[in-house]
């Protein structure tokens, strides 16, 4: 076997491992969960070496995810104590890891303070209004925080890309969302805006997992692909957006996200960074007591409403209900 057929192979080993992974990355969200309640003192890693290590790395990531997890239940009880209304974009290509950071962002907190928008694509009357119209309806009240999953920054990107809206359309935006930006700030918003940057070759690995993986199919939409072959094109619509909606009252931040969960912690530390939350006071909870009356029987269920329970505890044949 020559250098390159060596090479080759070696490549070949490292996407299969990378594509395995990738496949148990899938579950992290519920390890995520259920490591919670294992937590176990947590000693850094002293070396290069042991950085290196897989599962030191994977301690360390869900360590750091639960602490900032942690802070941003705080800055929820903040935003609610103060009547804060915030707006936090993210923008990026397809796979870049939007989805990802905006799970662990929601996952712990209350979905009535912290919601989020993913618009779909506009339809006919909506084609019709005011450009902005329909991304105001889903804007903050006070105590609340919105994370716009793509946002009005559509028309800088794949509207402009795919031919959607017309020059006059796209230069318009631009005129206008500078303006659009400071109103929604001088009415108490505040916004902050991510773009989330993988690489060429990142992308390509991330869409072909999408492919492999039948639990991922979904994620590929035929305008995911066509943004894979206009690579070049959308690079050039991403410097233009940033150039000219780059400003000092509403900028934005760029998050390297080649590596995702670096990425995930990057971001929502960042974020936290930005947002000048505090420690709420608030009265202890305590757990009324249970109300008994001794002339209250309550009924058994009915065993043909109970739902067949192919899962059972290892201790248990079967379910009792009351």
């Amino acid at each position: 076997m020559n250098s390159d057929e060596k090479h080759n192979q070696q490549s070949t080993q490292d996407l299969i491992a990378r594509a395995h992974r990738e496949m148990i990355d899938s579950f992290d969200e519920e390890l995520e969960l259920e490591m919670e309640d294992r937590r176990t003192e947590y000693h850094p890693p002293q070396t290069l070496e042991e950085m290196e290590d897989e599962k030191i790395q994977r301690h360390f990531y869900f360590r750091e995810l639960f602490r900032l997890q942690s802070e941003l239940v705080k800055m929820q009880e903040w935003v609610v104590a103060s009547g804060e209304k915030i707006v936090v974009i993210f923008e990026g290509r397809d796979a870049a890891g939007k989805g990802g950071v905006i799970k662990r962002i929601t996952q712990r907190l209350n979905p009535r303070v912290c919601r989020v928008a993913a618009l779909p694509a506009p339809n006919s009357r909506e084609r019709t209004q005011w450009y902005f119209q329909r991304y105001v309806a889903h804007l903050p009240a006070a105590g609340e925080m919105v994370l716009f999953d793509r946002s009005w920054y559509n028309r800088a990107g794949v509207e402009r890309v795919m031919g959607f809206c017309s020059d006059e359309d796209y230069e318009e935006f631009f005129r206008t969302v500078p303006e659009f930006e400071k109103m929604l700030i001088r009415s108490g918003i505040r916004l902050i805006k991510y773009w989330f940057s993988i690489t060429d070759t990142e992308q390509e690995f991330r869409f072909q997992c999408r492919v492999s993986d039948p639990l991922k199919h979904w994620k590929l939409s035929p305008m995911d692909l066509e943004s894979r072959r206009r690579w070049e094109d959308y690079t050039k619509a991403k410097e233009v957006m940033l150039e000219r909606t780059h400003i000092p009252e509403a900028r934005w931040w760029v998050v390297p996200a080649t590596d995702k969960k670096l990425a995930r912690l990057n971001c929502i530390s960042h974020m936290l960074s930005l947002i000048p939350y505090q420690q709420v006071e608030y009265t202890p909870i305590e757990l009324p007591p249970r109300v008994h009356h001794s002339d209250y029987h309550r009924l058994p269920v009915p065993e043909d409403m109970i739902i067949p329970q192919p899962y059972l505890p290892k201790d248990d044949p079967g379910t009792n209900l009351s």
